[in-house]
């Protein structure tokens, strides 16, 4: 126990220090001003090429998904993410000791034995890959629909819509991610920023008030006028449709994508919407509330 709680109390003072590191430019790997410079230029160009002319430049609840973006990629690993998912990690390993193994027991090979591209495209496919499977999870379990729905909230597509999320997903992306990750292994700190901030790139622009699909790219990439229809009010299978996060080609590989035509102007959100909560406390704890429907 004593081993745990030192865990928890290291990294809380390394998150701190790190995320100080941050701020005042002390990493050259900087997440924070790279997800600030990223939805700078995605909001201009938002306000360049719009898709829908009347959407204002601050449309409805720009300020709420803009808290959301910095909350869920700094403050909640401030708060708790990082302590508990070290915690996590620790004692897993630990239960692997007790019959002899290690999470490096199931490791099939090393990415930076492979040449850096190589190892760069595996580590993104997987992890795409990965996310897409947890992402149609996330819409076919009532339990965690339920804290989807903060997601599906947007009834105007922009930029900060990305990140507009219940932090349980974090969890759960986190989670389903941790094994596969585990089994390639080796994932270096130049691998992760370059996954990163393009990833970021591209589901910002996902959720632009933009009217592209990048020509013959869209059945490589999520583009803004595939993603929309994910966003629809209306579908026609209950579970959802375009489930893509960075990439489309799953959607197209396993028949789960829908683009019946042009989505500028349809409407956004979830069946009985109008009843979700409109703040992000009354958001966050939407799920813990919520009676049985």
């Amino acid at each position: 126990m004593e081993k745990y709680l030192e865990i928890i109390q290291n990294s809380y003072r390394d998150y701190w220090n790190y995320f100080q590191g941050q701020v005042f430019f002390e990493h050259l790997e900087n997440y924070f001003y790279g997800l600030i410079a990223i939805s700078l230029i995605v909001w201009i160009l938002e306000i360049v090429f719009p898709w829908r002319k009347n959407q204002s430049i601050f449309r409805k609840d720009f300020w709420l998904d803009t808290f959301y973006m910095f909350f869920n990629f700094f403050i909640f690993n401030l708060i708790i993410f990082a302590a508990l998912s070290n915690t996590v990690a620790t004692f897993f390993n630990d239960i692997l000791g007790v019959v002899g193994l290690s999470i490096e027991s199931f490791q099939l090979f090393d990415v930076d034995d492979l040449p850096t591209w190589l190892g760069l495209l595996i580590f993104f496919v997987v992890a795409d890959f990965v996310q897409w499977n947890t992402h149609r999870m996330l819409h076919r379990v009532d339990f965690l629909w339920n804290f989807h729905k903060v997601h599906h909230s947007v009834k105007e597509m922009g930029f900060a819509a990305h990140l507009r999320f219940h932090w349980m997903e974090t969890v759960v992306y986190k989670s389903m991610l941790y094994i596969p990750m585990a089994i390639i292994g080796g994932f270096s700190v130049n691998h992760v920023v370059f996954v990163y901030f393009f990833t970021i790139a591209i589901g910002h622009l996902n959720h632009a008030n933009l009217g592209w699909d990048y020509g013959f790219l869209k059945y490589i990439f999520n583009n803004p006028k595939m993603h929309i229809w994910h966003h629809s009010k209306e579908l026609p299978v209950r579970y959802g449709v375009n489930f893509g996060l960075t990439l489309s080609v799953w959607d197209y590989i396993f028949k789960t994508n829908y683009i019946p035509k042009n989505g500028r102007d349809i409407e956004l959100g979830f069946t009985n919407d109008e009843a979700f909560p409109q703040d992000f406390i009354q958001q966050e704890i939407y799920p813990i509330t919520l009676k049985k429907e």
